[in-house]
């Protein structure tokens, strides 16, 4: 098992940043990728980004050029840097990880306001 623990969310203003931390423990040795899906009300979940352990990355084409994805593999911990917040990123934001199956954190909520 692969527990997540995700912290950085909030209410932020429209051309702001945020910060998401996801912290994974438990049985993390293969952990393969990491990343974050959202879900905004009466909408699909969908991958905003992730990060493989040898550093690839992918990212949705909403937030190209606007978010970033890194990982501290020492500290098994993956993070979103998200710049120049619109009100469409508002959202839960899901943490997951793959290791022989996919393990969810609890979601953190991201609110950008107008």
């Amino acid at each position: 098992q692969v527990q997540l623990v995700e912290s950085g969310g909030g209410l932020v203003q429209a051309g702001g940043s945020l910060r998401l931390s996801c912290a994974a423990s438990g049985s993390i040795f293969s952990i393969n990728a990491m990343g974050w899906y959202r879900q905004a009300p009466g909408k699909q979940l969908e991958l905003v980004a992730d990060i493989t352990s040898g550093g690839a990355t992918r990212y949705a084409d909403s937030v190209k050029g606007r978010f970033a994805i890194s990982r501290d593999n020492a500290k098994n911990t993956v993070y979103l840097q998200m710049n120049s917040l619109k009100p469409e990123d508002t959202a839960v934001y899901y943490c997951y990880a793959n290791r022989a199956g996919t393990f969810w954190g609890q979601g953190t909520q991201v609110t950008v306001s107008s």
